[in-house]
């Protein structure tokens, strides 16, 4: 037996093709005080999981959640279980696996890179120097390299853990893996991402997967549909017709699967500690063309879930060794005082779940209270009348009602963008910038798409997902989500449609509410006449946009970055906590 899963601190039997995408840089981990069992009542899992001679605990995106997630309001409770939790988890299904005449897994975690690694060399070196030779050559970079020194003072260039792994299973079965990350364009300097179309023409590429193994292990930071997979499935398959592969991906933050063929199946586990993947497959003799038997589930991480599929009870559940990880974590949290509370939100303020604009929208409470109270917190130009526009896609969480921490700032607003403005736009002219963005039937729009579609691509290979992640929740609430909402035995949580065959989801939910919002959100127009001149204040992300706009909605200036300048010191990830410490106390 296989069991894989992500170790971001400790060794279990675990697969990763994790560590993140941008935005959040720092590694916020949840500091709620953890539960002894979760206070909601969660709908418990309805039947067991199948079994194979190949079964694989996976996650990926995780960002951090190590202290799970501990707010009250659902879909959050289903995912309340913490890294402790997990580790108990895994090691109760170990001892199943044992127990079932399954053997023990690998001794090592198998790892695959991922872009947040990347974004800055520092990061990458300690990588490359501190952790991945902790795995022992199971810390997989298969398209990934660094730039450093040799020991006689040469410049070389070298893979940031290894290129593949071979082993056996305790079983006897052979594996090839590797670690691929997508096309990610956003690393830093002195680090390299060979495209995956010249990484499977690679010499040492070919010679990896020459030998027939039981199964090839895929894992990497890739989407499993829409991206890159199928050409290192059909670079193999072009060697290895009937050999089994088993395929764990990530990065889109969505729970999906798809299989290439009747040998293979590929995962892909959600995010944020949202989801623990599960896959099992039954081996058939080599060079069989026989269809094989997979299963997959996706299992809402909480106390709930796994005490059920570990047979456990509450008070039997807990391992040693996973109570001294949430206490280790919990200790970590509270010397970075991330349980600091800037005040006390008086109700649940959301992304998608509330139409924009209303009370319950987070863009809202965003755009039209707290930029315009913060930015003129200190500032001499708060007097004169302004219009302030920001992209919608800066906020990534959403904001629960009760204490609002420093932890919950990082986790809803975790861009750091500066403001920028341009004085004295006359308001009339102001004023048409906003909806000149967001109006797709105006000449301006029509002219702007080609330009947000070209730069959605290019925020996909630096690492940005959201656009993915809400297409995929829209979709799903579309599917019947007003009548299984209206269900009062279903909580609310994720409803998954995949391309594998069963149901994958290991629980029955009511899929969440979902509103569209606009790309581009605003303060409330100032009353005033439309010669006034104003302030046009914008984060600076989406600086080029502003202009391209300013010159097609007027043609008495040609407004250029040489007409910007920074409005206030304040970046936006900071909002929210000043904003709280303003209003919320």
């Amino acid at each position: 037996m296989v069991n894989l899963a992500l170790s971001l601190l400790f060794t279990l039997p675990l697969i990763s093709n994790v560590r993140g995408c941008p935005g959040e840089d720092h590694d916020h981990t949840h500091t709620q005080h953890r539960r002894a069992f979760p206070q909601a009542a969660l709908t418990p899992p309805t039947r067991a999981l199948e079994w194979g001679d190949v079964n694989i605990i996976h996650t990926t995106d995780s960002h951090g959640w190590l202290l799970g997630h501990q707010k009250s309001s659902f879909p959050e409770p289903n995912y309340s279980g913490d890294l402790g939790d997990f580790a108990s988890f895994v090691s109760h299904m170990k001892e199943i696996a044992l127990s079932n005449k399954f053997l023990a897994q690998l001794p090592y975690d198998v790892m695959a890179i991922g872009n947040h690694e990347l974004y800055v060399y520092a990061n990458t070196l300690d990588m490359y120097k501190n952790f991945a030779p902790k795995l022992k050559g199971r810390y997989l970079s298969s398209n990934v390299n660094i730039t450093v020194l040799d020991e006689q003072g040469n410049v070389i260039s070298v893979p940031v853990g290894n290129r593949f792994a071979k082993f056996k299973t305790r079983k006897g079965k052979k594996v090839t893996a590797l670690g691929v990350l997508f096309n990610f364009t956003g690393n830093d300097k002195n680090t390299t991402v060979q495209k995956v179309t010249d990484m499977v023409k690679e010499k040492w590429f070919l010679d990896a997967i020459e030998e027939e193994p039981d199964f090839f292990l895929l894992a990497g930071h890739m989407p499993v549909v829409k991206d890159d997979w199928p050409l290192v499935f059909n670079a193999v398959r072009a060697i290895h017709p009937q050999t089994p592969i088993l395929i764990f991906g990530g990065h889109t933050h969505i729970r999906d699967c798809v299989q290439f063929d009747g040998r293979s199946m590929a995962l892909e586990s959600g995010r944020y500690m949202e989801t623990v993947g599960w896959m099992s497959v039954k081996l058939d003799r080599n060079g069989s063309s026989e269809n094989l038997q997979f299963s997959r589930r996706y299992l809402d991480p909480n106390r709930v879930t796994y005490e059920f599929h570990t047979m456990q009870r509450d008070l039997t559940f807990d391992t040693p060794h996973g109570k001294s990880i949430s206490s280790g974590l919990k200790d970590l949290a509270t010397s970075f005082d991330l349980d600091f509370v800037f005040g006390t939100a008086p109700r649940d303020f959301t992304i998608s779940r509330d139409p924009f604009p209303s009370n319950g929208s987070l863009l809202t409470l965003f755009a039209t209270e707290a930029v315009p109270v913060v930015l003129s917190i200190n500032n001499t130009r708060a007097n004169i009348p302004n219009i302030i526009i920001a992209n919608s896609g800066a906020q990534r969480f959403d904001l629960y009602s009760g204490p609002f921490t420093r932890n919950d700032q990082f986790t809803a607003s975790p861009f750091v963008d500066e403001f920028f403005f341009i004085p004295n736009v006359t308001a009339g002219i102001a004023n048409q910038v906003l909806p000149a963005l967001n109006n797709a039937g105006t000449n301006q729009r029509r002219a702007l798409m080609g330009e947000l579609e070209r730069r959605e691509s290019e925020l996909y290979g630096r690492g940005y997902v959201d656009m993915v992640y809400m297409r995929w929740l829209e979709e799903m609430d579309k599917r019947g989500g007003v009548e299984r909402r209206a269900a009062q035995n279903m909580t609310l949580g994720y409803v998954t449609q995949d391309s594998c065959p069963g149901i994958g989801d290991d629980v029955v939910h009511a899929p969440l509410p979902f509103f569209p919002s606009p790309d581009f959100i605003g303060s409330t127009p100032p009353n005033v006449s439309d010669d006034a001149p104003i302030d046009l204040v914008f984060v600076d992300f989406i600086e080029q946009q502003i202009l391209q706009i300013l010159n097609t909605v007027q043609t008495g200036k040609n407004y250029t970055s040489a007409d910007v300048a920074t409005y206030s010191p304040v970046l936006s990830n900071t909002v929210l906590g000043l904003y709280a410490q303003q209003a919320w106390n």
